[in-house]
């Protein structure tokens, strides 16, 4: 059964957020949120799906559980594409990247070695 909650809590995750801070970035009350995992509300207005829709750059249809996402690949890459969308959700990876675009290959290699051996890898 589709839940429209349930869909947005998903498409924050996916962007690495909080239901309570797209409220924020998007000017509206978390109750309008609260309300929907509660199940007092069922929907919300136009003007507050287009936001959400806007903001996660996903059509209100796709909101409204009448449509799948999909993500185009790049390139025919899969592995390019989930790359690509990290780097777009995901501002830490942006910085990461910019950090590394001028570094030598071996600089990049010793980088992911301090990153591997802190995460226990």
């Amino acid at each position: 059964m589709y839940n429209l909650y349930e869909t947005i809590t998903s498409l924050c995750e996916q962007k690495g957020i909080k239901p309570g801070r797209m409220c924020n970035d998007l000017g509206i009350s978390r109750g309008t949120i609260t309300d929907l995992k509660a199940g007092r509300k069922q929907s919300l207005s136009a003007e507050t799906l287009s936001k959400i829709a806007n903001y996660f750059d996903v059509s209100i249809d796709f909101l409204l559980g009448n449509e799948q996402k999909e993500t185009p690949l790049i390139n025919g890459d899969e592995e390019l594409t989930e790359y690509l969308e990290e780097l777009k959700n995901r501002p830490e990876m942006r910085m990461l990247f910019s950090l590394a675009k001028g570094a030598s290959k071996e600089d990049v290699e010793k980088a992911v070695r301090i990153v591997e051996a802190a995460l226990g890898k």
